[in-house]
């Protein structure tokens, strides 16, 4: 039998690259949109126009009766996976710079390499656990650096902003063991499209409480159209393929090379610097994440 040529052998890696660049690009778009549209409207409206994408795309796959039969667990996933996190996102996103919260969102391997070692007892061994540590304490030294809880022009201080991405992570943690407990097996289409539905109805009412009073720019709009065709809907059918493909775990390694693509489209469009802290936190944070997945492992010692 002949060998699988090693640019076939991960068919996995082009759907890893472009969910990574999709991403990375989503917190430009947030940044943009919450400065008129407010945290929350801005996250309803985004996976409103993701459900109003797939939900054609699903019915023409067929797929409406896989929908209905798995429902419950798939409008949950919503909110965990999409409607919490995108909220916290942007209001984060009113304080903090569009790298330092991709970098923030690069943790969510070492929240869900924890939540999977508590719920699906999927321990780590030596090498993950240290990547644990290590991980836990580049976020730590990331966020003492954003510790003032001093509101600054928008009203919101940097502090709460890092505490809002960092329970973000732990949803996406949580949704990553969740989807693999409960979901395995379902059509990745199936999960994106009744996940942003699920968000949609979970965000619906306190998105109309918060309204804002004038109704956005065209820029606004558009960015919330990127956000949600583009961001959303497209990325949930990549990620909830790599689950699939390569499971949670290493499909959410993904956010290592979000801030990369964050940090460039920051840097290019809005101005923003990438500061030598923040660039050396963010290092110490992939490494010990990379350890916690076994992405990269420490030679074992011989006996």
């Amino acid at each position: 039998m002949s060998a699988v040529p090693k640019s076939l052998a991960k068919p996995w890696l082009l759907d890893f690259v472009a969910l990574a660049a999709i991403w990375g690009a989503s917190f430009l778009f947030m940044r943009i949109a919450t400065v008129e549209m407010g945290a929350v409207p801005t996250a309803a409206v985004r996976v409103a126009i993701a459900s109003l994408a797939l939900l054609p795309l699903l019915w023409l796959r067929g797929l409406m009766p896989s929908l209905r039969q798995h429902w419950k667990p798939v409008l949950l996933i919503g909110m965990l996976n999409s409607g919490i996190p995108f909220a916290l996102f942007s209001f984060a996103l009113l304080s903090i710079t569009t790298g330092l919260s991709a970098i923030l969102n690069a943790t969510v391997p070492l929240f869900g390499a924890l939540i999977a070692w508590a719920w699906l007892k999927d321990r780590p061994n030596s090498s993950r656990s240290l990547g644990l540590v290590i991980g836990f304490v580049g976020v730590a030294l990331l966020a003492w650096d954003k510790a003032s809880f001093k509101p600054d022009a928008h009203g919101i201080a940097p502090g709460w902003a890092v505490l809002a991405c960092l329970l973000a992570a732990i949803c996406y943690g949580i949704s990553g063991s969740y989807t693999k407990r409960f979901l395995t097996g379902v059509p990745p289409l199936v999960t994106a499209t009744g996940s942003q539905v699920g968000a949609t109805l979970g965000l619906a009412v306190p998105a109309l409480w918060l309204w804002p009073a004038q109704w956005p720019s065209a820029h606004a709009m558009w960015a919330l159209l990127v956000l949600g065709v583009v961001c959303t809907g497209l990325a949930y059918i990549l990620f909830f393929r790599l689950i699939s493909n390569i499971g949670p775990g290493k499909a959410l390694t993904v956010t290592f090379v979000v801030p990369v693509f964050a940090v460039v489209y920051g840097a290019v469009l809005l101005g923003e610097t990438l500061t030598p802290w923040m660039l050396g936190c963010g290092l110490v944070v992939v490494c010990g994440t990379a350890l916690s997945t076994g992405l990269i492992r420490l030679p074992e010692r011989k006996r």
